[in-house]
């Protein structure tokens, strides 16, 4: 590989499940290029160089195809539900100075304030990005933050060139104070009540029976 993202591809020409299944047993990984209009083309991808690229989140990947370069970005990743290997991938064309729309994961940095706990209402942001230039993740930080905080989507910083269409006041982050304890009292509140209620009914079902 000539960086990090570049792939070498191969042009696939042989299709269905027995020549995806050779191909995978080959350590390559089956592919398909779609997008701006151009036919599907159908490629093979080396395993693990593969697998390592597609470890990050919208992975933009330069590929050789046969000594023509082609940027691609990862739009899917088909993976095997038991053993969890790659067995197939379709990439979308990309072109140097587009826009992309990607979902981000958020990552949450720092402890809030002592005895409070974050609990995250929004784990991935859908943006807008130069293709180039997709963010990693959307960094939160929660350092110091008090019981009661929001932290809201038009609180975050995002980095420059990357735009968002959602609702600036989506939560993404609480703060809060947990309360187990008192669920734990009230609990048992409520069920020492359905416990004397079933002893009562007992005691009158006994007291019938007597007078009978």
């Amino acid at each position: 590989m000539a960086d990090d993202n570049t792939l070498s591809a191969l042009v696939r020409t042989s299709f269905g499940k027995g020549a995806a299944r050779k191909i995978r047993a080959n350590d390559q990984i089956p592919a398909v290029i779609y997008g701006h209009g151009t036919d599907p083309q159908h490629v093979t991808l080396p395993g693990h160089e593969t697998m390592l690229i597609t470890r990050r989140s919208n992975a933009l990947i330069t590929l050789d195809i046969e000594g023509a370069q082609q940027l691609a970005l990862v739009k899917d990743i088909q993976r095997d539900p038991v053993k969890q290997v790659i067995e197939h991938i379709d990439l979308i064309v990309v072109r140097q100075g587009e826009k992309v729309e990607v979902d981000v994961p958020v990552h949450i940095e720092g402890e809030s304030a002592p005895g409070t706990i974050h609990s995250v209402e929004l784990q991935s942001l859908a943006v807008e990005s130069l293709a180039t230039a997709i963010p990693t993740h959307i960094v939160v930080s929660v350092e110091g933050l008090e019981d009661g905080t929001v932290v809201r989507i038009s609180d975050l910083q995002l980095p420059e060139g990357t735009t968002t269409d959602v609702d600036p006041e989506s939560p993404v982050v609480v703060i809060s104070v947990p309360h187990l304890e008192e669920e734990l009292e009230e609990l048992e509140a409520e069920n020492a009540v359905g416990t004397d209620a079933a002893e009562g009914d007992d005691e009158a079902s006994t007291e019938e029976s007597d007078e009978a």
